[in-house]
């Protein structure tokens, strides 16, 4: 009889442990510093958690307070192909555009963080320090805050991708001597979606002044910048300023950003999860 009832009992025990793990959203997020942050400010003004007071810029999972949910820390450009295994994950839109062209399907996002979110977290372009005020520096930039680019932007992306230029170019600095420029090489380092597609549409107008664009596009997001410092691409096209802030930070890094072009928004998506229902939304 003893033995009957501590069968039952382990049972019951292991029931109710199988029945607490179904139970937990597993939320996805990045696992760098400033993205993390980011996602988890966006999962608390959304009131799905709450974060420890003063937990700002630099919140981790361990600042979550939630009862049933799961923090997931995963590399960015991975988060779409973990979402099978996830209820839910908070992805930048370029992952998005990138997993859309290669042929996943994903539905639209079910929570969109707020515009003074990521207004602040803009795309920038990028180049050595060295080069900050250099010619060819100022070519470039002309050319990425162009009206062209500007229209690309807001006609190829359904504002997933935002321009943020506010006065755009014809394409060309009236004080930069593109005669002098003629024949000269930019390499610049980029990731896919949005920024390699956006760049195509700078290839041509720096093309019309005989300077060639060669865009060499990275699937990850750690080597566009010591790309840039060792001197191996002049430019870079890929993060917000914060994420460049913690790079020279971390490492001393001689890489500066020269324009501001695009934003793009966070959003929830769903992952075993097609609503909010599970949130409680």
């Amino acid at each position: 009889m003893k033995k009957l009832i501590a069968i039952v009992l382990t049972l019951a025990l292991t029931l109710s442990l199988t029945a607490a793990f179904a139970d937990t959203i597993k939320i996805g997020v990045p696992d760098d510093t400033t993205n993390e942050a980011r996602a988890l400010q966006l999962l608390a003004d959304n009131g799905v958690i709450q974060l420890k007071e003063g937990a700002g810029e630099t919140a981790t999972k361990a600042d979550v307070i939630a009862e049933g949910i799961e923090i997931v820390e995963v590399q960015a450009d991975l988060l779409v192909n973990q979402l099978p295994d996830l209820d839910y994950a908070i992805i930048n839109s370029n992952f998005v555009l990138d997993a859309l062209d290669a042929g996943f399907e994903i539905n639209d996002a079910l929570l969109v963080e707020a515009a003074d979110k990521y207004l602040p977290r803009a795309n920038v372009i990028a180049v050595n320090g060295d080069n900050a005020d250099a010619p060819l520096t100022k070519a470039l930039v002309a050319a990425c805050a162009s009206q062209q680019v500007k229209d690309f932007i807001e006609s190829t992306y359904s504002g997933a991708v935002l321009s943020v230029v506010e006065n755009p170019t014809d394409g060309y600095d009236p004080d930069v001597d593109y005669g002098a420029l003629a024949g000269s090489e930019i390499i610049i380092a980029a990731t896919p979606a949005p920024h390699a597609q956006i760049l195509e549409v700078v290839k041509e107008i720096l093309a019309a002044k005989d300077i060639t664009l060669k865009i060499e596009v990275f699937t990850g997001y750690t080597e566009e910048n010591p790309a840039v410092d060792a001197g191996d691409a002049y430019a870079n096209y890929f993060q917000h300023q914060p994420y460049l802030d913690d790079y020279v930070a971390e490492t001393g890094g001689n890489v500066v950003s020269v324009a501001i072009i695009h934003t793009e928004p966070m959003g929830l998506y769903g992952g075993r999860q097609a609503d909010l229902a599970a949130l409680g939304k």
